[in-house]
């Protein structure tokens, strides 16, 4: 039953990577539209990350009273809508306040949808499960990269939300029909006492930032790697392809490094291959002819671990508190997302050359490994010295 339930939440997921991704696909048409500057766009991109960082406690907070599919079915109604609003705009502050309503719905929608797998897998191979699950993040964003730059060149800028939008639709009637929630779980609803210990809160920051940085430093190299290979002589649609090739390849790749995990453990070990990886794959972007290989690699190791990280979150903490736990771990998430997407912008203005912003995203990516690996200290504490609760 459980394989069923994340075969499920997983297509449903996709429509999170399929809305996310469209003003990256479109951003050309939106400077054209309307006069934007590069940190413009990438401040419409971080704005998806935006209600997060103030709805993400809340949120964690509802999940005592509503049922997590209740959530899950708001969550990407709101990201239908979003879309929708921001394929109408006639100025810039419209597409923004498009992307805020559906970034709302990408806050609950992504909260529980995290929940939903951590209440179903909590100790039998959560890596795995959780790999899963995120591999629906790339597939979507990989899905917009090659089918939203046709849309936009075929039918103009506005499809592509509203394609998006429909697909979130779908997920929200799927879910709300098809998803039952585990009948072992221990009830959190009904306003539940139970608080974080000190040793969870440890936890879920490390997770947390662990987290934020690696898509930060992804979402860096969607929007922007793109633009590497088209100063190096590819076009827009070719270049688009390329980088997608890596967003394919983690689909699989992410799916085997949870396996490995789980079987092996040596989490560590396993992120510190793979952000070098990362690292080296990023490096390789800017030489003539590399960019496929590159791509290859980046999506072969570099972004594998996806759902090894994630997973971490749901091993910070217990299940009584994991509605709230995940409100403090997305709050912390956004907070870096909101940030990355203008500040990579802001370089890329500044310096006229993409490459700049790919040296942040190594920067991003080289940051994962020492915060697993405070996580991991937390995790062996002795427990005595942190029982009090905050």
């Amino acid at each position: 039953m459980r394989w069923r339930i994340l075969g499920l939440l997983f297509l449903a997921r996709i429509g999170l990577g399929f809305q996310f991704q469209t003003v990256a696909s479109v951003g050309d048409d939106l400077v054209v539209a309307f006069g934007l500057d590069y940190v413009g766009i990438g401040f419409l991109i971080g704005l998806f990350m935006a209600p997060g960082l103030f709805l993400a406690m809340p949120a964690g907070y509802w999940g005592r009273y509503v049922s997590d599919r209740v959530m899950v079915v708001s969550g990407f109604g709101a990201l239908a809508l979003g879309g929708f609003l921001s394929s109408l705009a006639t100025e810039s502050w419209a597409v923004g306040l498009g992307r805020v309503v559906a970034g709302a719905g990408f806050l609950f929608t992504t909260l529980y949808l995290t929940k939903m797998v951590a209440d179903w897998f909590e100790g039998r191979e959560i890596a795995t499960a959780m790999s899963v699950l995120v591999m629906s993040w790339p597939f979507g964003i990989a899905m917009g990269q090659v089918g939203h730059a046709w849309l936009a060149q075929t039918f103009g800028w506005q499809v592509p939300f509203q394609v998006a939008s429909a697909y979130c639709l779908i997920a929200s009637l799927g879910v709300f029909v098809f998803y039952r929630a585990p009948h072992d779980l221990p009830s959190a609803i009904g306003g539940s006492k139970a608080v974080l210990t000190g040793q969870e809160w440890r936890l879920v920051f490390c997770a947390a930032a662990a987290w934020g940085v690696f898509n930060a430093a992804y979402v860096t190299y969607l929007s922007f790697a793109p633009k590497v290979l088209e100063g190096l002589g590819q076009t827009t649609i070719v270049a688009a392809g390329i980088i997608s090739i890596g967003s394919w390849i983690m689909i699989v790749s992410g799916a085997v490094c949870g396996q490995i995990v789980d079987r092996f453990g040596r989490r560590n070990t396993v992120l510190t291959v793979c952000m070098t990886g990362a690292t080296v794959s990023l490096l390789l972007l800017g030489l003539p002819g590399a960019g496929f290989g590159a791509s290859l690699l980046f999506g072969l190791i570099g972004m594998a671990p996806a759902g090894v990280i994630m997973a971490m979150a749901g091993q910070a903490m217990r299940p009584q508190v994991r509605a709230f736990g995940m409100g403090v771990f997305f709050t912390l998430y956004y907070a870096i997302m909101l940030v990355t997407p203008p500040v990579a912008g802001a370089i890329f203005d500044a310096t006229g050359n993409a490459y700049g912003t790919v040296a942040l995203a190594i920067l991003l990516f080289a940051s994962v490994v020492p915060l697993a690996i405070a996580f991991q200290h937390f995790k062996n504490a002795p427990i005595a010295g942190l029982q009090k609760k905050v």
